[in-house]
């Protein structure tokens, strides 16, 4: 009997850019659910437990940083695995965004291959 495909919640203020994650990540033989905003993706995660979450920084109502901090105060979600894939790739951005918690950090544009790599890592941990 197959194995039931793990879920990953992709998490992007811009459409498109969601689809193209989710598409990846469907390529991958994951379940996709998808949030085009931090408030909105903070029900999802809670609902959905996935196995992994891919969280865009700069969102309009609430940053990729604040929902980081709220799954890492659950106890329900601290354990989820995140992969930040953001425009912002600083030094400090990365840092800050590491310390806050992720599993890795990626500058968009990132590649299928560098997609696969970190949501293998992460889920394996």
């Amino acid at each position: 009997m197959p194995t039931k495909p793990k879920d990953i919640v992709v998490v992007d203020d811009e459409p498109d850019t969601a689809e193209m994650f989710a598409e990846m990540v469907h390529l991958l033989n994951y379940r996709v659910f998808k949030s085009y905003g931090g408030v909105k993706a903070m029900d999802l995660i809670a609902d959905r437990k996935p196995a992994a979450v891919l969280l865009d920084i700069m969102m309009p109502d609430l940053s990729g940083l604040d929902v980081l901090h709220f799954m890492r105060r659950d106890p329900r979600l601290e354990g989820i695995p995140v992969i930040i894939i953001s425009a912002k790739g600083l030094p400090s951005d990365v840092k800050k965004g590491m310390d806050a918690g992720a599993s890795s950090y990626l500058t968009k544009p990132v590649s299928f291959d560098d997609l696969r790599e970190a949501i293998q890592k992460a889920i394996e941990k």
